[in-house]
């Protein structure tokens, strides 16, 4: 180790320290925090940081004392993001912070899954796809698929008032032209129901009484957002795909986020209720049950 790699002064040893810290902590991605950290204080993306670190550049004046503030501050497991201001997903930067659920990135393969059943629409010639988001929270799915499918049209609802304005504000940060609707997932966009191509969902599903391990969730993560009302978690996931049996059009896709131990349970609970049919569970990017895509059975009403 060369004497310039020692000082402390530069951008690779000072995240190198930040990394340690975390780690220590038990941040779950010490070195992936730390380097968000330091973009964000140099206003840089995360590719110049590391730039800067293989390069052993100095820090800026006057940096150093902020990153280890913020640093301090993930330690005691308060959200990068909060911390940040901003949450990435798929190709999109939105705002988040306290009132609002941040979005995780196993909820990207959801969102992808919506996209690849719209784009599935569109290949069965529909040119407008109607794609509606429930529980939208930051809005995170919803401008996804405007963003990844502009020929779609898409709507979206919140519950909590202060998540809708974080949605609010992703909406203007992006620019993307979708539905924004305060209200309730299980008795919304009535003027919808049985036209809708796809409809998407990330509902509350943890069980009644269970608590989050990590305390960036359970500490920080909105509870509206988090419990599913019953103590399988699924109460809720089952009102809000009985909402979307009435939305779809028959042979219309519902894409349903899960938690990875509801994998079995809540294909079973669909299929009991009679509205779907070709269930499928689908894995996250780690391997672990994430994603229940369903379509609405042809025939009777739904139920």
């Amino acid at each position: 180790m060369t004497a310039r790699d020692a000082d402390a002064t530069t951008v690779y040893a000072v995240v190198q320290a930040a990394v340690g810290r975390l780690a220590d902590a038990g941040v779950g991605s010490p070195e992936v925090d730390a380097v968000e950290l330091m973009a964000f204080v140099l206003g840089v993306d995360s590719a110049e940081v590391r730039r800067r670190m293989v390069m052993r550049d100095a820090m800026e004046s006057g940096t150093t004392a902020r990153f280890e503030m913020l640093v301090s501050d993930r330690a005691s497991r308060i959200p990068l993001q909060h911390l940040t201001g901003r949450a990435h997903f798929r190709h999109l930067t939105l705002e988040v912070g306290p009132g609002v659920f941040v979005p995780r990135p196993e909820t990207e393969s959801v969102a992808g899954h919506a996209i690849e059943a719209t784009l599935a629409a569109i290949a069965g010639g529909t040119a407008y796809p109607l794609v509606v988001d429930l529980c939208t929270g930051s809005g995170a799915i919803a401008l996804s698929i405007k963003d990844e499918v502009p020929g779609a049209v898409v709507y979206a609802v919140e519950l909590s008032p202060e998540a809708h304005a974080w949605a609010t504000r992703n909406v203007e940060r992006t620019g993307l032209d979708i539905d924004l609707q305060l209200g309730d997932a299980v008795t919304c966009f009535g003027e919808l129901e049985g036209i809708v191509d796809v409809v998407v969902s990330n509902p509350p599903y943890i069980p009644t009484g269970a608590v989050p391990n990590d305390p960036e969730v359970r500490d920080h993560d909105p509870q509206v957002a988090l419990y599913g009302g019953s103590a399988d978690g699924l109460a809720i996931p089952r009102l809000v795909a009985a909402r979307a049996a009435h939305l779809l059009r028959p042979g219309g896709v519902l894409v349903m986020e899960h938690a990875d131990v509801q994998g079995a349970t809540l294909p079973e609970a669909l299929a009991r209720s009679g509205n779907w049919v070709d269930l499928e569970d689908l894995p996250d990017l780690n391997g672990r049950p994430r994603t229940t895509v369903a379509r609405r059975r042809e025939g009777a009403g739904p139920r």
